[in-house]
């Protein structure tokens, strides 16, 4: 009979301890750090397809887009984080809020599907932005470049989604090398970091963008094959994006696998192990 009597209030105490621990992970997601894991290469080759890391949730402080999005297609959850937080939403203002720097690589919500995206902030509130033969120019005048010879990677199936890269050499066959024009692009706040280039395309050569107030102009260094502000949000890009859509700062890489799924941790890279972000 005591056996009988303890075997519901065991499973009850192991029910409440899950209850309890989703909701610790809960809160800590919400106010310190979230997992994000790199689907496409828009941002080589400082983040490759596969690179895992946590975004710092603390440096911009916090608003409704703080809050995480559950989304799980196979079981049909789809809450998005304006539902759990959208009395916050409407005023682009934050709690606690730290201006990021120019530079920065930031997760943000995108401003009209609400998908998490990650890129580089290249565009102040205020500034002007323009394209010329492939060269950013900020407020009319050009970003310092320097030659540093060639990103190289195999051509392949890359990640769950299979996708394979374009390269600037032309069309090439399974396993073949892959290359990519690589320079450093220095910003007028004299942060640097590697750009790739492809070919020339009608992204190279834009009209001025002025950024709005409470808005930033992101970049990927990928910059052929980005989906980023160059482009409007209704079509396939992001526009600009308000300050209360940030959610976080990419600092360093915990891991990062070049298989299809992160759990294959024969595929990890070695060399990417808690790799700081530049």
């Amino acid at each position: 009979m005591a056996d009988e009597t303890k075997k519901p209030s065991a499973i009850w105490e192991t029910i409440k301890t899950v209850v309890y621990a989703l909701i610790v992970a809960g809160i800590f997601r919400t106010l310190f750090f979230q997992p994000f894991w790199i689907p496409s290469g828009s941002m080589k080759d400082t983040l490759l397809i596969g690179d895992f890391l946590f975004v710092n949730k603390m440096a911009y402080g916090y608003s409704y887009a703080s809050c995480p999005s559950i989304r799980i297609a196979s079981v049909g959850i789809n809450i998005d984080a304006a539902d759990i937080c959208g009395f916050l939403d409407g005023d682009n203002t934050r709690f606690w809020g730290g201006e990021p720097k120019q530079g920065d690589i930031i997760v943000f919500r995108h401003p009209v599907n609400g998908t998490d995206f990650i890129k580089r902030v290249v565009g102040m509130p205020g500034d002007t932005v323009q394209m010329k033969d492939g060269v950013l120019h900020l407020n009319d005048v050009p970003v310092g470049l320097e030659d540093a010879g060639n990103f190289e990677e195999v051509f392949e199936a890359q990640g769950p989604l299979r996708s394979r890269p374009r390269c600037e050499n032309g069309v090439v066959g399974e396993g073949a090398s892959c290359l990519k024009s690589r320079q450093i692009e220095t910003l007028p706040n004299g942060e640097s970091h590697a750009i790739l280039n492809i070919t020339n395309q009608r992204s190279d050569n834009t009209g001025v963008f002025t950024v709005p107030e409470g808005h930033y102009f992101f970049m990927g260094d990928n910059r052929d094959n980005s989906t980023d502000s160059r482009f409007p949000p209704q079509v396939r890009g992001v526009g600009f994006v308000p300050y209360e859509n940030l959610i976080g700062r990419a600092d360093r890489l915990i891991f990062s696998s070049a298989g299809r799924s992160m759990l294959f941790f024969w595929t990890w890279r070695a060399d990417r192990f808690f790799k700081a972000l530049e």
